[in-house]
């Protein structure tokens, strides 16, 4: 369905815009790209701290604009803590971003600064020295109150889940059954280094660490049903065997491919890593999705699979937490939520430093590096 809301002005657009985002951005650029008067989204970025990469910053986001095929202007708009005092603040960011857009084909709508005593547009003649009153930004439109806007700036709603009384404990003790019986059916060699470690006891091994090395067994059925949990009560040992497979890379890119793609996918991906350690090349058509490419993934999948992959990042001990966090920081970036995806990326490397996927997406993100079907229409 598609949501029609017109702003009369410059200052019942600015309140329009974090309903746009969902959030309400601070010590931001965002750019709004349109075809006509249809916006096409919405992209953020974080306050360049230096003046003079302002001309680095407005190549980065026209870039982005750029790809969007059907884009011919755009509105830029500055947020920021900074006051008034000594005019706009960050208004060489705004000039070279109207002299970027003027060279690549793209009309700049408006060139507008939120700052923190008052807003103005670059574009008004009669901006006086001190800006306008923010209270003029209190008129939102009509039809736009159902858009929904979280609490928080563009970080909030990226801290983990907090976990319930023992259950980081009940996780705890199914990890180590879980391994003890991997170790028992498959061998010393099978379980990850964090979670081989020796029992404290030498009772006989839980029958369900059994059942759950079975559901190991097929790695493709396991991560589609991982969609249908419900993350807020997961049993321990639901929890243990998604921890025990995002640790493990080879694993956990199955997952990321099957989330993606679907069961099918899921499948040809467990396939493709058994002959890839058997020396044959990995098909490139699977490994793509990794960098952001080929076809766009549902977005619900994406979403529930972030859901589950927080919940183990919560109950997870320290020495396993980092293969979650890292599945976070690429999902959250696969949905176009960058801001997120460092953070998350940043506390796994914080617990593992130069953990491969976790440095891959934190790479993304400081290159604005973004999927490529964000830039297609569904």
């Amino acid at each position: 369905m598609t949501t029609i809301v017109k702003a009369a002005s410059a200052a019942q657009f600015l309140s329009l815009v974090p309903r746009l985002l969902g959030y309400r951005p601070t010590q931001s650029l965002v750019l709004i790209p349109f075809a006509g008067s249809r916006s096409l989204g919405a992209v953020r970025l974080d306050l360049p701290d230096d003046p003079a990469s302002a001309d680095s910053v407005a190549a980065t986001v026209l870039g982005m604009v750029c790809r969007l095929p059907d884009a011919d202007a755009l509105v830029a708009i500055v947020y920021t803590d900074d006051a008034f005092a000594d005019g706009m603040p960050h208004a060489g960011l705004l000039t070279a971003i109207v002299d970027r857009a003027d060279a690549c084909g793209i009309r700049v709508s408006d060139s507008l600064c939120v700052a923190a005593d008052a807003w103005g547009s670059s574009f008004d003649p009669g901006l006086p020295s001190a800006g306008r009153p923010l209270a003029e930004l209190g008129d939102e439109p009509r039809g736009a109150a159902h858009l929904p806007i979280r609490d928080g700036d563009q970080a909030g709603g990226a801290d983990l889940p907090a976990a319930q009384p023992g259950e980081r404990e009940g996780v705890a003790r199914a990890l180590q059954s879980l391994a003890d019986a991997v170790g028992l059916l498959c061998g010393a060699d099978a379980a990850p280094d964090a979670a081989r470690q020796p029992s404290a006891s030498h009772e006989r091994i839980d029958p369900l660490a059994l059942s759950t090395v079975c559901l190991l067994d097929n790695l493709p059925t396991l991560f589609e049903d991982v969609l249908d949990w419900d993350a807020a009560s997961l049993a321990p040992y639901d929890a243990a065997a998604l921890i025990w497979c995002l640790a493990r890379p080879a694993l956990r890119d199955i997952a990321l491919v099957e989330w993606c793609g679907g069961l099918a996918a899921g499948e040809e991906a467990f396939d493709a890593q058994l002959r890839w350690e058997a020396g044959e090349e990995y098909p490139a058509h699977l490994a793509m999705h990794m960098w952001g490419e080929g076809a766009r993934p549902d977005p619900e999948r994406l979403a529930r699979a972030l859901e589950m992959a927080r919940r183990a990042a919560t109950v997870a001990p320290a020495a396993l937490a980092a293969g979650p966090l890292a599945t976070c920081a690429w999902l959250a970036w696969a949905l176009g939520r960058s801001t997120h995806a460092d953070l998350y990326a940043r506390q796994a490397c914080d617990l593992e430093p130069e953990h491969g996927l976790a440095e891959i997406v934190r790479s993304f993100v400081h290159a604005g590096h973004l999927p490529d079907w964000a830039f297609r229409r569904r």
